[in-house]
């Protein structure tokens, strides 16, 4: 196999791999609803809801559904009056720290750029 066909295929994997975490992370709501778990550790639905402007709670609902699907966040019912229901990152979701932790950093830059503040 020549070098080149090797970086073609290593590539290819490369493209696969981006392709698999956007089908996970897709989507208007899912990078801040993980965003606002993230930053807090633990969220309860209303906190996550008021975090993510122009988010319905039937829109959040599901976006978290797939979440939990995903093993990104787990789900845990307090036993409170009325039940309250909390959200937080798994073990594997934590490995998304560093991306949220990177596009954050990226956002204020580029805010930066687009508005010359820089």
């Amino acid at each position: 196999m020549s070098n080149n066909t090797c970086h073609n295929l290593c590539h290819k994997k490369e493209l696969m791999a981006v392709h698999d975490a956007m089908d996970v992370l897709n989507g208007k709501w899912k990078i801040s609803i993980i965003s606002s778990i993230c930053f807090y550790s633990k969220r309860r639905f209303s906190d996550i809801l008021n975090d993510v402007s122009g988010i319905s709670n039937k829109m959040l609902s599901k976006e978290l559904k797939e979440l939990e699907i995903n093993r990104l966040i787990s789900r845990t019912v307090l036993n409170t009056k009325p039940i309250t229901v909390q959200y937080q990152l798994t073990e594997y979701g934590q490995t998304l720290k560093g991306i949220i932790s990177d596009l954050t950093d990226w956002g204020i830059n580029h805010r930066k750029v687009i508005t010359g503040n820089i």
